[in-house]
């Protein structure tokens, strides 16, 4: 049994088979928590995981659609959906009734697209919105699911603001680590847990540095404990070797599992436990 705790299986990459995906991940022992990037696709994380047992529903706002200039992504939206969202709380408050609504997310930072023109007031949004997140996650007593990207100094000054102050009880995620290990490590001391994608099944580039032959995010699932770790897919992206360069989907997962366990010199098994287990106690699901 295995949680992939980060998925867009509800996404229009998956219109044309998405009970067959499903169907397949939860034969082959995948539960799934599938997560909306914006009102659109956050209701309809929701109406998914409502026709399916073994799929759960996290509802958010992707830093990325925070812009005005945001990037209209195929895979994910249905054509003629605006990409830029103004946040509404009450919208996803309302959301967030939803039995199936594990999570707050996924939300967070993101500061690889931003024009050097607008970027100061870009950051200012972003941060803006991820605090209405927080505020959100902390309102309702659920977890967050952090998305960061080129900003985790600044995803990290934020968090522990509200874990200072004895807020965001339930902690959260930070999804698709891609940090640095202290980076990591300081999360994990926070009380989050590190999703770790199918990029950890990736070989480290030329450019990269490695750690005795270890990519950086295979060095970090070494030292980190396993009670700190979730896997994750981010299907339809990010697909783990040996399918890398398919359309991903949250069976996958397996081999996600399958390089943490090599990598930690562990049973499958063990991973499997571990991970499920982290996963039912962070968004309180069984």
């Amino acid at each position: 049994m295995l949680i992939d705790t980060h998925c867009h299986v509800h996404f229009r990459s998956y219109d044309a088979d998405q009970e067959q995906v499903i169907k397949r991940s939860l034969e082959n022992g995948v539960s799934m928590i599938t997560v909306g990037t914006q009102k659109e696709t956050s209701q309809q994380a929701v109406d998914c995981a409502m026709s399916h047992e073994g799929v759960w529903a996290a509802i958010g706002m992707h830093p990325s659609h925070a812009s005005e200039d945001a990037h209209f992504d195929e895979e994910e939206l249905s054509e003629g959906t605006h990409p830029h969202e103004i946040f509404d709380p009450m919208l996803y408050r309302q959301l967030a009734q939803n039995k199936k609504v594990v999570a707050i997310g996924e939300c967070g930072l993101d500061y690889y697209r931003l024009s050097e023109s607008t970027k100061d007031q870009e950051i200012e949004n972003q941060k803006q919105v991820f605090r209405a997140h927080l505020d959100l996650a902390d309102e309702l007593h659920l977890p967050v699911i952090i998305h960061c990207r080129d900003a985790y100094q600044d995803v990290l000054m934020m968090v522990k603001e509200y874990v200072d102050q004895h807020r965001l009880v339930r902690r959260g995620v930070v999804h698709c680590f891609a940090g640095t290990i202290e980076e990591a490590k300081a999360f994990v001391d926070l009380g989050f847990l590190i999703g770790i994608t199918g990029i950890v099944t990736f070989p480290p580039r030329k450019t990269d540095v490695t750690f005795d032959g270890y990519s950086l995010l295979q060095q970090i699932v070494r030292e980190l404990p396993l009670s700190s770790l979730l896997v994750e897919t981010d299907a339809p992206y990010l697909t783990p070797s040996p399918h890398r360069g398919e359309r991903n989907e949250p069976g996958y997962v397996t081999f996600v599992a399958e390089k943490i366990a090599e990598l930690k010199e562990v049973s499958k098994n063990e991973i499997e436990a571990q991970t499920t287990e982290n996963a039912e106690k962070l968004f309180g699901i069984k």
